[in-house]
């Protein structure tokens, strides 16, 4: 007897949210690939009590460019019946009439919990069935057991358990770009805005719309204010204008409360701000509302839900009836099953703890993330109200901030949070302009040198901000004269140097450390905070300004795909940015669902161009015009020192023979982006407090005892997300095990196993791998004959 093909369905249920069209797409296409029959069931709950046409097999095409569209393609609804065993026994029918036995579900908690308790029921709905003669007891043989897989599809990312819910983050953008625009006109006016978002028992996108924004005050649920919450608000306004700010923006969720309970709503706070006899500004509510779930998904969300998807569909096909019913998450950047109903359970405990008044217990139970950013805000933006602590005299320290390399998005986020923190603990930020070569040339310049400290009022406003506003170079240490920057920091009193950048920023530090031993004034501790759109910073899986690249570059993609689309049967050959490091091109190709992806870490060849030449061929061959076959092909800049964007779009344009057409296109510098992205400046915040208390960990004057600096290799580090934590490490280690100086990237590149997913996905077919270049020696002796290789 042929073994029963497993038949996994997928639905969207409950709020939508941006990147579930990406989860649809991602367990369907993995489903077939794994050689199981997909099906949608569309409008969620309803659509599996309602059976029929709501139940569609789906095939390869079918859910071809669905990861540009926001919301949700399949519907979702909200399903009375389903409450009722009648609704779910019915649903069982259907599943059964259909030959499904698993299923995978992304929706908020309310509908992952109905779906446990579907699993939990079901040998007793199927039992029912059979008694009612509804279903005999041979059709339900195949079928005695659910398994069920949930993924997080909500734009409060309120579950317990995992970082971010699918959506969230694009919500958090529509959020951060409407708060940006009404900055402008606040300040123009000299007004305050009280801006209300979504969020009745979490406060996530609250506190980091605030993070982001640099907002003057936040409600949110967990944390509600003290009785004094009216004059402790009036008092910061106050300190921020008297500082000379013009505007003034409150984000308030919709669940705010105060301590005891009773509801905080945005009309009391215009009216507290409005009051004549107090603050009296000019004050204006704005309620954003549904904006907040519209619009295409960020590349995060799409990578996320595209990630999560595929994983779902691996444990569908690894659950045993055993198996408790799992979710999938992400914390930091690992992606996890955990149990369902245990975070069901917690998330809901939080509510309770809330409506109970028990708020340090409710705050306790959200994640690490949550409680550090909420910290990093009160510190930030309310300076002197954060509850930091001034330290001793004796431990006072003078701190150089450097930005070094290319400019990324979130720089100056970082800056302004580190500034923020060593004014709340007295401590004295100095900037250092334009990096190192600023530093070494321009120091002494007058009126204005290179060397000055910050205006907070200036500071304050670098939240949103793109670029570097301190400037940044590429030079390293070495090129400016060692002797001299070493001279430079004696003569500055710098107590520790805080940079900011990329791989050249990751090479100075390199520099520093080793010139220890001639320049004492040099023992002294170094952080580097990565940043750089190319993420190839050792150390770390995610640098500052890759969030807001990638979500330039899939803006830049979504657009040209619309075009290849509308004239059919046409190819894009985009060149990204990157050096020697294929992260962006590999990310964007997952987010836009590229048909190829060149990275210098694989290579090309003329075989693996024929593969893919051939493979267009055929599927331009099969498209009859019904459906919109605009294709995108991503190159790294460096992926081949031969094959280009031009050339390879030139070569499918030639072997085409007229069945397609192929252009190549550049975005170039438009990568580096405008306006920060919030997951980058919300990061940037969080990161760069923790590292000044990092660098406040050695004290000041470390140069009075050169041998103790020297010795600990902690002096000199790297902050990094790797896995599930946010960890330091040394630069010493980094070097001698971790570092590919050749190439300036890790050894190690943690994304490269999304290389599988993006070719499966994209129905890229089997290629020949490009062989391995010879160098030095090894290739002379290859072109003697003295080897065979």
């Amino acid at each position: 007897m042929a073994e029963h093909k497993k038949n996994i369905a997928v639905m969207t249920s409950g709020g939508d949210s941006p990147g579930m069209n990406a989860v649809v797409r991602a367990v369907v296409r993995t489903a077939i690939y794994l050689g199981c029959n997909a099906y949608c069931v569309y409008e969620g709950y309803e659509g599996l009590v309602r059976g029929g046409s709501y139940i569609k097999q789906m095939g390869w095409e079918d859910v071809r460019g669905y990861l540009s569209e926001g919301g949700t393609l399949i519907g979702t609804a909200r399903c009375m019946a389903f409450f009722e065993r009648e609704g779910r026994l019915q649903a069982a029918k259907n599943m059964v009439l259909n030959g499904i036995d698993a299923l995978i579900i992304c929706g908020g908690d309310g509908s992952l919990t109905g779906a446990d308790r579907f699993r939990g029921e079901w040998p007793s709905l199927l039992e029912e069935l059979v008694s009612k003669g509804e279903l005999d007891k041979k059709r339900i043989e195949p079928y005695k057991h659910l398994n069920i897989v949930g993924l997080v599809g909500s734009i409060d990312n309120d579950l317990s358990g995992t970082d971010a819910t699918i959506g969230a983050y694009s919500a958090l953008s529509r959020i951060c770009e409407m708060v940006d625009y009404i900055e402008a006109t606040a300040s123009s006016h000299s007004r305050a805005f009280v801006i209300e978002v979504m969020g009745r028992h979490c406060g996530w996108l609250a506190l980091m719309a605030a993070v982001a924004t640099g907002a003057d005050f936040l409600f949110i649920p967990e944390k509600p204010r003290e009785d004094n919450w009216k004059e402790e608000m009036c008092q910061v306004i106050k300190q921020h204008r008297s500082m000379g700010k013009r505007k003034t923006i409150v984000i308030i969720a919709e669940g705010a409360l105060d301590k005891h309970g009773n509801k905080i709503s945005p009309s009391m706070v215009k009216d507290l701000l409005a009051d004549k006899e107090g603050l009296g500004l000019d004050t204006r509510i704005t309620t954003l509302g549904h904006v907040q779930r519209g619009g295409s998904a960020v590349a995060y969300d799409r990578m996320l839900g595209t990630l999560q998807g595929v994983e779902a569909v691996k444990a569908v096909l690894e659950a045993t009836p055993e198996t408790e019913t799992c979710f999938v998450a992400i914390t930091e950047n690992k992606i996890a099953r955990k149990p369902l109903m245990a975070a069901v359970k917690e998330t809901k405990e939080v509510a309770k703890l809330i409506e109970a008044q028990r708020f340090n217990e409710a705050m306790a139970l959200r994640d690490t993330e949550f409680s550090d950013q909420y910290k990093s805000y009160a510190m930030s933006a309310n300076t002197g109200f954060g509850g930091e602590v001034k330290v001793k005299e004796s431990e006072k320290m003078r701190i150089g901030f450097i930005n070094v390399g290319a400019p990324a998005g979130g720089m100056n986020a970082a800056i302004r949070a580190g500034v923020a923190y060593c004014r709340a603990r007295g401590h004295e930020p100095v900037a250092i302009h334009n990096g190192f070569a600023g530093f070494a040339r321009h120091h002494g310049d007058v009126p204005l040198g290179a060397v000055r400290s910050f205006d907070w009022l200036e500071v304050d406003g670098w939240a949103s901000k793109g670029g570097s506003e301190i400037g940044t170079n590429r030079e390293l240490p070495e090129e400016s004269g060692m002797e001299l920057i070493a001279s430079l920091i004696k003569k500055y009193k710098f107590d520790a140097l805080f940079l900011i950048g990329g791989f050249e920023a990751f090479h100075a530090i390199a520099q520093l450390r080793k010139a220890r031993s001639q320049y004492p004034s040099l023992c002294i501790p170094f952080t580097l905070l990565p940043a750089t759109i190319s993420n190839n910073v050792p150390g770390t899986e995610y640098s500052l300004g890759s969030d807001t690249c990638l979500n330039e570059l899939v803006a830049y993609c979504d657009k040209i795909k619309q075009s290849a689309s509308a004239t059919r049967r046409r190819v894009f050959v985009i060149e990204t940015q990157g050096g020697r490091s294929g992260y962006i091109a590999l990310l964007a190709g997952l987010s836009v669902g590229a048909s190829a992806v060149y990275i210098p870490e694989e290579g090309i060849s003329l075989q693996m161009l024929t593969a893919d030449v051939v493979h267009l061929k055929e599927v331009f061959a099969k498209d009859k015009g019904q459906t919109r076959a605009g294709r995108l092909v991503l190159i790294n800049e460096k992926a081949s020192r031969t094959y280009n964007a031009k050339l390879i779009a030139d070569i499918m344009r030639d072997e085409a023979h007229g069945r397609f057409e192929s252009r190549d296109s550049i975005p170039g510098h438009v990568q580096q982006g405008g306006v920060p992205s919030p997951m980058d400046r919300c990061r940037a915040v969080r990161l760069a407090i923790k590292c000044i208390q990092h660098l406040e960990k050695f004290g000041p004057k470390g140069y009075d005892r050169p041998e103790e600096i020297a010795q600990d290799s902690f002096t000199a580090s790297v902050i990094g997300i790797k896995g599930a934590d946010v960890v330091f490490s040394s630069m010493q280690d980094l070097e001698e095990n971790e570092t590919d100086w050749k190439n300036r990237r890790p050894t190690a590149a943690h994304w490269m196993a999304m290389k599988s997913i993006v070719d499966i996905l994209g129905g890229r077919p089997d290629y020949p791998a490009p062989v391995q270049t010879l160098e030095g020696l090894v290739a002379k002796d290859a072109k003697r004959g003295l080897i065979a290789k």
